[in-house]
């Protein structure tokens, strides 16, 4: 079980963002988040890595109880989830190889050859190679994404959360990227789509749940 909710309330303090929410996630499982913007998406998907406050009968991510999850253990959670956003969060003055490189260091990687080596493997992996020494600003968006996604998966974590991540690509772009996401599980990884695009949806055969009224509810 990679997340187990049951009767979850997620919120700021003294505001209540979403109610008596029950959620199950599987291993190597695919699925879509949708609702109207500011229902509450992207609040249940910080829930998930305990950047909000969470409360209820249940709530685990990855064999960490966020209900009573101490602050230092947080980045351990963290560093099982790898995160893609619509705005790719790349440094700008630096190439798509340092800008890997950067994100293994700061997880505690130190061998210069094993970062190199775990670099390459997840573009070619992606079979974007070709743009390990590009700048950010000389790549398209969907090859933005794309990259962003061999970011996420740089430190092999066993779940990755995905916000808007088609938000700024054209169709073509944007349906490649639900297909690449949707492919990961082969990998035994599992994956969470939060997306208002329609299209995203009925491109994947996959478990949609939608965020309304503050709750959280499957979709036939």
């Amino acid at each position: 079980m990679i997340i187990e909710y049951k009767d979850v309330q997620i919120g700021y303090e003294k505001h209540t963002v979403l109610k008596h929410i029950n959620f199950v996630l599987e291993k190597k499982q695919f699925v879509f988040l949708t609702g109207n913007i500011g229902a509450g998406k992207t609040t249940f998907l910080k829930s998930i890595y305990a950047d909000v406050l969470i409360s209820g009968e249940k709530a685990n991510v990855l064999g960490f109880n966020l209900i009573k999850l101490k602050k230092r253990k947080i980045p351990r959670l963290r560093k099982k989830i790898g995160f893609i956003f619509q705005d790719f969060k790349f440094l700008t003055d630096r190439n798509i190889y340092e800008n890997l490189h950067f994100v293994l260091k700061a997880t505690g990687w130190t061998n210069e050859v094993k970062i190199k080596t775990r670099i390459y493997e997840i573009m070619k992996l992606l079979e974007i190679n070709e743009l390990v020494e590009l700048m950010p600003y000389q790549l398209s968006g969907g090859q933005l994404q794309k990259t962003a996604i061999a970011r996420a998966l740089l430190n092999n974590p066993p779940l990755i959360i995905a916000d808007e991540p088609t938000a700024n690509l054209d169709t073509n772009s944007a349906h490649h990227i639900i297909q690449t996401l949707y492919n990961l599980t082969k990998y035994d990884i599992s994956v969470i789509v939060a997306t208002h695009n329609q299209d995203n949806i009925l491109q994947i055969k996959a478990p949609m749940f939608k965020i309304e009224n503050s709750q959280l509810s499957p979709l036939q």
